[in-house]
């Protein structure tokens, strides 16, 4: 490595003014980053490190943004003083930067081949056959199988893990000297997490780039960095080598996220209790039409004859990759989508009733989805989100009545009561979980399906919420179906478990013999990903 760094980060601070009121994000910090070294910045949400990244390149609103103190040398430039003419010559040029939802980055009108083109046609200056070329060799290089079969498709038509291929095809287009990577892998399957971060990994190595890394998981920084910078309120609290920093961590706010993993078991389910929901050869088929007629020629099996029992007090797990039908078997057993074979709730066969038929049966019955913030109406108030369900399945409560049991429910799941007139953009992710949770307990249900409730959460918060979920099980006799990609979860909070693939059940059973002994390498290459930091999972390919 050079002694001279190639990014110098140098007492910045960035602080946001909204209505005569400033708020400072980013609190004099400062790092470096040598050729060819990756620099993580860690921390929970809220704690500057997506801030101080996209200041690299003034990728913020200014204003309100603003820099008080601060200096970012690159080059022998101090970045934040060019204008915007300078700056567009760094930018996808010398450094470029991966966001972490590539759905939301990509275009979703263009092709996948006119956006690289358009990239290498603006910085390199490409004619469009020379740089159709250049796009096949990127495409092939970050593992997208049968690249020129890709070339025409949109982003809508590729998994997670190819959107996020083909984002890191655009960033390396140009050759750059600094990748930001801004938590590319956080809603990635842990297969295809695996698979981005040892790619990153290769191509860092081979074209000799630096890389600044910004995440919540310290499983990941384990795996790709060479040093850490640990942030939190917006300060630098700890950095080192990351060897040094998890083996001998000073900062208690470190010990803190290193011990911060969702931990414990679940609690032992009473083999005689109630069988709540039974799904039997449950089958959820969607036709593929084809012609001018609209004839079905073939199905896509998303639930292919499963058969699923959750008891009074038990959690049963769903685990697979994107596709693998876990959300359509949980949808198809609260009956939100029709589908074939017996489904038995609380001893009564629901599988043919209609739509008016199973509303009586909904407060029995709740789901908490993966992004409280798209489920949660930004219109309404916390309590008004929570009351919404008393006011249909309980028509005869009078208005105090009501405000009584959101108070007592905000309450059970750890939120101030008098937080009930806010609304859901003035609370953190995780609050905004809670709030989804209260939602739901307050009709009392005896089954609860659990969409991937923690995928969006910092480490801490994900704990936070898997005991929250463990304990208003144990007091209330609670049935869970919870479906999730995260296994460190599944494991701290699930009894039995389905592992599916392709609308298929892979494997079933206790949840110590799936994790201690599993049978299949499909199984074995899920649970390497989540559980074995140092390496990769075996049989992982490319998409």
């Amino acid at each position: 490595m050079s002694a001279a760094p190639l990014l110098s980060v140098q007492d910045l601070s960035v602080a946001f003014s909204q209505g005569g009121t400033t708020t400072k994000a980013v609190d004099h910090i400062s790092f470096d980053i040598a050729k060819g070294e990756t620099v993580a910045l860690v921390g929970e949400s809220g704690s500057g490190k997506s801030v101080s990244a996209l200041s690299v390149l003034k990728l913020l609103p200014y204003p309100p943004a603003s820099h008080p103190s601060g200096k970012m040398m690159f080059g022998g430039q101090d970045l934040l003083s060019l204008n915007e003419n300078a700056l567009r010559k760094v930018r996808g040029n010398k450094i470029t930067m991966i966001f972490q939802e590539p759905m939301t980055s990509l275009n979703p009108l263009h092709t996948i081949e006119q956006q690289i083109v358009e990239v290498l046609s603006l910085h390199q200056g490409m004619g469009e056959r020379q740089a159709k070329a250049r796009t096949l060799e990127l495409l092939e290089e970050v593992g997208i199988r049968d690249p020129k079969k890709r070339l025409d498709a949109y982003p809508h038509q590729l998994s997670g893990g190819q959107r996020q291929r083909v984002m890191i095809a655009m960033a390396l287009a140009n050759e750059p000297e600094l990748l930001i990577a801004d938590e590319p892998t956080t809603a990635l399957d842990v297969t295809v997490q695996a698979q981005i971060l040892e790619l990153l990994a290769k191509l860092k190595a081979r074209k000799g780039m630096s890389m600044l890394f910004i995440t919540h998981d310290l499983g990941i920084v384990r795996r790709i960095a060479d040093r850490v910078c640990v942030m939190t309120k917006g300060q630098i609290v700890e950095s080192g080598p990351t060897k040094e920093i998890f083996d001998n961590p000073q900062h208690s706010y470190t010990r803190h996220l290193l011990a911060a993993e969702p931990k414990g078991k679940p609690p032992v389910v009473d083999v005689s209790a109630k069988t709540v929901m039974q799904g039997s050869d449950v089958k959820v088929w969607f036709p593929i039409k084809q012609g001018f007629f609209r004839k079905t020629v073939d199905h896509v099996k998303a639930v292919d004859g499963i058969d699923v029992a959750v008891r009074a007090g038990q959690t049963v797990g769903v685990v697979g990759e994107s596709g693998s039908g876990k959300t359509t078997l949980g949808l198809a057993l609260t009956r939100m989508i029709s589908s074939q074979g017996r489904i038995d709730f609380e001893g009564r066969e629901i599988d043919k009733f209609s739509f008016g038929a199973m509303r009586p049966l909904r407060r029995e019955m709740q789901i908490v989805f993966q992004d409280p913030f798209g489920s949660l109406s930004p219109r309404m108030s916390v309590a008004d989100i929570i009351e919404e369900g008393l006011k249909i399945h309980e028509p005869r409560l009078k208005a105090a009545e009501r405000d009584q049991k959101v108070v007592d429910v905000l309450r059970e799941v750890g939120l101030d009561p008098e937080t009930r007139f806010r609304y859901p953009h003035e609370f953190s992710g995780g609050q905004r979980q809670r709030i989804a949770i209260a939602r739901a307990m307050v009709l009392k249900p005896r089954f609860v399906m659990l969409d991937e409730p923690t995928s969006a959460l910092d480490m801490s918060v994900q704990a936070q919420v898997v005991d929250l979920l463990r304990n208003l099980q144990a007091r209330h006799d609670l049935a869970y179906l919870f479906i999730s990609h995260d296994l460190k979860v599944v494991r701290a909070l699930a009894n039995e478990v389905i592992v599916m693939r392709n609308g298929k059940v892979v494997e079933a059973g206790p949840s110590e013999q799936i994790f201690e002994r599993p049978q299949t390498d499909y199984t074995r290459a899920l649970i390497s990903a989540a559980f074995r930091i140092e390496t990769a999972p075996t049989g992982v390919v490319s998409e």
